[in-house]
């Protein structure tokens, strides 16, 4: 017996080689696969523990779910595509202005909340 493991994709045809290789990657990737439907079972989990706490909250669990809605068929669809690029936009641009308000407000007064919320 050696001490070193014997190379034994080196003895075989360049055809066997490449299905061998094939057969790694498909199990790497399947693995991956897993480990990321994992990890966004854990996100999905988070954002279900509690409410949102502001506007930039609410706004990071809406544009994740508008991400899983581009990814599907009905989200392929161009001007959905725009629709959801150009929220995700205002999000982005409401989150960094610390907006949130009435955008037709002119006044300093703070905006009138309503009783319920739906």
């Amino acid at each position: 017996m050696t001490e070193y493991p014997i190379n034994l994709d080196r003895h075989r045809g360049m055809a066997a080689q490449k299905a061998t290789e094939i057969r790694r990657l498909l199990v790497e990737v399947e693995a991956n696969e897993q480990a990321l439907r994992d990890r966004q079972q854990e996100l999905e989990t988070q954002l279900l523990v509690a409410p949102a706490a502001c506007w930039p909250e609410a706004a990071d669990k809406a544009r994740y779910l508008l991400k899983l809605l581009a990814a599907t068929p009905i989200g392929q669809d161009p001007r959905r595509q725009k629709l959801i690029a150009d929220v995700v936009e205002d999000f982005d641009r409401l989150t960094r202005s610390g907006g949130g308000g009435n955008a037709n407000s002119n006044s300093d007064e703070p905006e009138e909340k309503p009783d319920t919320y739906l």
